[in-house]
C-alpha cells in the first residue's frame, strides 16, 4: 500500500488539516478499521470490489463523513484507490452548510447535495491520477470556502481550541465561564458545529493523546499512558481506548497496522 499526505494551500488551512491519498494494487479482499479522531472528512474512492460497512451497505463513491464516536469496520473487495481531505472539527457547517450532528457516526453521499457538490463525483472520476484528483479537490474547496456557508462561532472555536490544547483536560464549567454561555447553550452550539457534545469531544481528545504516545513508544509500560493522561485508573483507560479504537492498547500494538492516522488494517 502507498499512502501520502499533503498540506493544504494557505487559504484552506482554516478548514482543512491535510489532504491524503491511499492506493493498494493487491486484488485480494481486506478490511479496515476506522477510529475516532475528532475530525470529519471527505473521501473519494474507486474500488474494484467496492467498500462495504459490516452490514453490507456500500460506501458512496464520494462521501462526506462526520465525527466518529466509536470504532467501525469496512470491507474492501480488492484493489482500491482513495483520496480525501481531513477537515478541522468544526468545518462541516462552514464548508457544506450541513449540521455537523446530522453526520455523527454516518456519512452523506455527496451526489445528494445541491449544485455544485453533486457534480464533483463525476469530475473526480474523469481525473486519471490521484495527483490530479487531489488538485481538483483542493481547487473545488478553495472556491467553496471563498464564501463560507456559515460563519464561524467564536464561542465554539474558543472551546475547541481549549479542548485541543489541553488534550481534553479542561472542565465544562471552565468552558462555560470562558465563553459566558450556559451549559445548555454551549452544548447546543458545540454539537451543531462539531457533531458531538463538548464532554464527549474531550474524551476523544484524551484518547487521541494516549494514541499519539502509544505510536511513538514514549513510555516505559502501558499503565503510564493512563497516569500521564489523567484517567481514573488503567481499567478506565483501556475501556475508553477500546470504545474509540475497537481494541485495547496492547491489542492495538500487536494486532493492527496503521495505514493512516484514523485508519488501520488488522494484522
Amino acid at each position: 500500500m502507498h499512502f501520502q499526505q499533503l498540506a493544504p494551500p494557505e487559504p484552506l488551512r482554516e478548514y482543512v488539516q491535510y489532504f491524503w491519498a491511499l492506493e493498494c494494487a493487491e486484488p485480494s479482499p481486506t478490511s479496515f478499521r476506522t477510529i475516532a479522531d475528532g475530525c470529519p472528512g471527505l473521501v473519494f474512492q474507486q474500488t474494484v470490489g467496492g467498500i462495504h460497512d459490516p452490514a453490507g451497505k456500500p460506501w458512496p463513491t464520494l462521501l462526506l463523513h462526520g465525527q466518529a464516536t466509536k470504532a467501525s469496520e469496512a470491507q474492501v473487495g480488492g484493489a482500491f484507490q482513495m483520496v480525501g481531505a481531513c477537515f478541522h472539527p468544526s468545518a462541516v457547517p462552514a464548508v457544506f452548510d450541513v449540521r455537523a450532528d446530522e453526520l455523527t457516526d454516518s456519512c452523506l453521499d455527496m451526489a445528494l447535495l445541491p449544485t455544485p457538490f453533486q457534480h464533483l463525483t463525476e469530475q473526480l472520476q474523469h481525473r486519471p491520477t490521484t495527483a490530479a484528483q487531489l488538485e481538483l479537490l483542493a481547487a473545488f474547496l478553495l472556491n467553496t470556502t471563498a464564501r463560507p456557508a456559515q460563519p464561524t462561532d467564536p464561542s465554539v472555536q474558543h472551546a475547541l481550541t481549549r479542548l485541543l490544547a489541553t488534550q481534553g483536560r479542561v472542565s465544562l464549567r471552565e468552558l462555560q465561564q470562558e465563553t459566558q454561555l450556559s451549559e445548555r447553550s454551549l452544548q447546543r452550539k458545540f454539537q451543531h458545529r462539531v457533531g458531538v457534545p463538548p464532554k464527549l469531544f474531550a474524551r476523544i481528545c484524551q484518547f487521541q493523546a494516549t494514541l499519539r504516545q502509544l505510536r511513538t513508544a514514549s513510555y516505559d509500560k502501558l499503565s503510564d499512558l493512563a497516569f500521564t493522561h489523567e484517567y481514573a485508573d488503567q481499567s478506565h483507560h483501556i475501556r475508553g481506548f477500546k470504545e474509540f479504537a475497537g481494541l485495547s492498547p496492547r491489542q492495538y500494538l500487536h494486532r493492527s497496522r496503521e495505514l493512516m492516522e484514523n485508519l488501520t488494517e488488522p494484522r
